[in-house]
């Protein structure tokens, strides 16, 4: 049976449809397959130096065997999956850890639970001695202050020059940028100057080499003409210090109700995401001042408060598909004990379990909240503390181990179909759930999660796992 409909008004639907989907396949080109940082930590740019991140991670190795000196009281002290199956006494531990040594399969086999929590301590472990820091901010702004212009002059370039001396020591986090102030009418001329200072000196020193995934971080945007100033500043930058043009890159604060809907009432960010023109990285969320600017009291300023999942689905509705990498914020909540001991007067047996229940009611409200951003989708987010860092890895490393066995048998199922449809000449169209299920794999390898050992028991191969492609999967399975 044939159409009715004549060529010429097919071919012209085809035309419309061709134009309008090349369209929205280029505004929105999925998911980027690249490396995420699991979290961003800030540090005043007045104290950063080439190893602070060796530093910072040495401090949170200290602070977690002090407080966790065995898995088990890790894994008690956060509540994992299975923890009240765990025997807590010297002789069940050590026991415990003489078997998980000799033969953690055994373990596996008879204690489930044993085995995950000795596996989210060691991995938690051996992240905060390879790479502790996975992205660093060096802040002037709320982690910095307003000072005289002389000294904030002072310390752009002086954090250049460590930036600078870091590249040769390879001693930075593999992600690294600076958050400059906003571009308020207040601010917008010490921000430019910040920015001038920074990236002037850090090339004069470097001979015109970035850092690698270097952005800078545009706090409190509310209208997209602050996003297309600061692109017109990175032309300038760049034509000045004579490095390829759109080497500049930016992410976005979003910590303002006008960041999430416009005066009109409509998405505020994709009009924002358009000025940065191509440009733009990453949006992340600022839980304190977005709750501070919709009159929530300080009381009840905190990760999980309603609004904050209101504004964070709105990012995720704006930007789903872009490409624009999401990050939520911190806890405002330290790991810190209120006592401090000296050599003069050392910590009383009643001070010492004091900061004990301080430091584990902050761990476990870290891990919460982490944990709910996952949930929720957002794979990154903001530590302002050593101290946070275990909370960190350990939240990520149980979410994604959680999942680990029923995430590899959904991807082999998933693959073998997809595999037979093209062999017999059909077409899978479902490719995104694929990449979706491969993109599991891909964060939980870059942060340490998972082993790329884990990734081949779903029927991944190394070769496969670093094309970071389902699509390529599929076609070089087909050859």
């Amino acid at each position: 049976m044939t159409s009715s409909l004549t060529p010429d008004i097919i071919d012209e639907i085809n035309v419309r449809l061709q134009a309008a989907n090349t369209l929205f396949n280029t505004a929105h080109p999925g998911e980027s397959p690249e490396r995420q940082p699991v979290h961003t930590v800030y540090g005043g740019a007045h104290i950063f130096q080439s190893g602070s991140a060796k530093k910072m991670g040495t401090a949170a190795l200290n602070h977690l065997k002090a407080y966790a000196p065995n898995f088990v009281d890790f894994a008690k002290a956060l509540e994992l999956k299975g923890h009240e199956h765990i025997p807590d006494s010297k002789e069940g531990i050590s026991a415990l850890e003489d078997q998980l040594e000799k033969d953690p399969d055994a373990v596996q086999k008879s204690s489930e639970a044993a085995f995950f929590a000795y596996t989210v301590y060691q991995r938690v472990l051996e992240k905060l001695v390879r790479e502790p820091v996975e992205d660093f901010r060096i802040d002037f702004e709320d982690g910095y202050g307003n000072r005289p212009d002389k000294e904030e002059d002072m310390h752009a370039v002086s954090a250049a020059d460590e930036v600078a001396k870091g590249m040769i020591e390879n001693s930075l986090p593999p992600f690294i940028g600076i958050r400059i102030k906003p571009l308020t009418e207040e601010q917008k001329n010490r921000s430019i100057r910040t920015l001038d200072l920074f990236i002037t000196s850090l090339l004069k020193k470097t001979t015109g080499k970035l850092p690698d995934n270097f952005v800078v971080t545009l706090p409190k945007v509310t209208i997209p003409e602050q996003v297309s100033a600061l692109v017109l500043l990175f032309d300038a930058l760049e034509a000045k210090t004579g490095i390829p043009a759109g080497s500049l890159k930016m992410e976005l604060m979003i910590e303002t109700p006008q960041s999430i809907l416009d005066s009109n009432g409509n998405s505020a960010l994709p009009a924002l995401v358009k000025a940065a023109d191509g440009r733009c990285m990453a949006a992340h969320f600022g839980v304190y001042d977005y709750t501070a600017s919709t009159n929530i009291t300080a009381e009840y300023q905190r990760m999980t408060h309603p609004v904050c999942d209101f504004a964070r689905h709105m990012m995720q509705v704006a930007l789903g598909g872009t490409g624009i990498r999401l990050s939520d914020g911190a806890t405002n909540i330290m790991p810190v004990g209120p006592h401090r001991p000296t050599d003069e007067k050392p910590l009383t047996k009643s001070q010492i379990a004091e900061n004990r229940r301080a430091v584990y009611h902050a761990w476990r409200l870290n891990f919460t909240d982490i944990q709910h951003s996952l949930k929720q989708g957002y794979y990154q987010g903001w530590d302002l503390h050593p101290t946070q860092f275990p909370l960190r890895y350990a939240a990520v490393y149980s979410f994604f181990l959680e999942s680990l066995e029923s995430t590899s048998r959904r991807l082999k199922s998933f693959m073998e179909k997809a595999a037979q449809v093209t062999l017999v000449g059909g077409i899978f169209d479902d490719a995104a759930t694929g990449q979706g299920l491969l993109n599991y794999f891909l964060r939980g390898i870059s942060c340490g999660a998972i082993t790329e050992k884990d990734a081949e028991a779903a029927g991944l191969t190394l070769e496969e796992i670093q094309t970071r492609s389902f699509k390529k999967i599929l076609q070089g399975r087909q050859l």
